[in-house]
């Protein structure tokens, strides 16, 4: 059994947790860091003030390109299984499982799927004490397997995964994307391990999916990131400056959640490669996105 790695939870440089009277869930008080303001102003992203800021962002959606494209084209270690498995049922549980407990950075960014990992044809469900837990995990060790379980009881009502996953044939796949981001809004499924499954599978070609929108809402880090990045808290005026950025900037809509969470993290712990270690930003992504900000 591998070792426990506490969550990450951090939407800046420092974040710092405070007990609940009841010792139930903690209020995270983050304290963010800011570049200093040097004039630089952009309509696509009027929160930032620093031109450093905006380099970063430009930077973390190069390399969240660059990471959509290898899982469509060259996907490694677990996501290559599920993009080569005749079997859609198992092929679906495993990308949840790594949506849900996330990857971690290093070497081996699949050790703690792998670990807790078991069939779905099994019914079983994963014991999850003692298995590491990536940065971007949706997985609150204080709910135990309640999650997983509501994931299972979700797709047996509606005969299968595939079945679930798949829904009206009528659907266009970002029709599916909407509706399978509101239908898997499970008790402590997280907005981020939602629509990094959803666009997983459908970058792995598991199912016709594609993003409709960044499904902004919560307190999550991306949410978090794109009230900093866009200047404002409003979801609907959130969703339409960011697909306002995709548009400008010629890359998918998808690429911003990666790009974003990422641009949250404190710098001190760097960027998290999520699956692909290997991966490098995108140079001409980069360069198209800092030229849409007039840097």
């Amino acid at each position: 059994m591998t070792q426990h790695v506490s969550v990450k939870r951090s939407g800046g440089a420092a974040t710092r947790k405070r007990a609940t009277p009841r010792g139930g869930s903690q209020l995270l008080v983050r304290h963010v860091a800011r570049e200093r303001d040097d004039g630089f102003r952009s309509q696509l992203v009027p929160g930032l003030k620093a031109s450093g800021d905006a380099d970063r962002l430009a930077e973390e959606i190069g390399f969240a390109c660059a990471r959509l494209g290898a899982l469509e084209r060259a996907p490694s270690g677990l996501y290559g299984e599920i993009a080569q498995s005749a079997d859609r049922e198992e092929a679906t549980w495993l990308a949840f499982l790594i949506a849900y407990l996330g990857l971690l950075d290093g070497e081996d960014p699949f050790e703690g799927v792998r670990a807790a990992r078991v069939p779905w044809a099994s019914g079983m469900l994963p014991q999850l004490d003692g298995v590491a837990l990536g940065p971007r995990t949706g997985h609150d060790p204080t709910r135990g397997i309640a999650t997983l379980a509501a994931y299972r009881a979700w797709a047996e009502r509606a005969g299968s995964q595939v079945a679930a996953f798949e829904g009206e044939a009528t659907w266009t796949a970002q029709r599916r994307f909407a509706r399978l981001s509101e239908r898997l809004a499970l008790p402590g499924l997280t907005r981020d391990a939602r629509f990094d499954l959803l666009a997983s599978l459908g970058r792995l070609g598991v199912y016709e999916l594609e993003a409709d929108a960044l499904r902004f809402g919560g307190h999550d880090e991306t949410t978090i990131a794109a009230k900093r990045v866009f200047g404002i808290g409003d979801t609907l005026l959130l969703e339409r400056r960011a697909a306002a950025l995709a548009t400008a900037s010629e890359v998918p809509l998808a690429a911003l959640d990666v790009a974003l969470w990422n641009w949250s993290r404190p710098a001190r712990d760097g960027r998290s490669t999520l699956g692909f270690p290997a991966v490098e930003p995108d140079t001409d992504v980069a360069a198209r996105v800092a030229g849409a900000l007039g840097l």
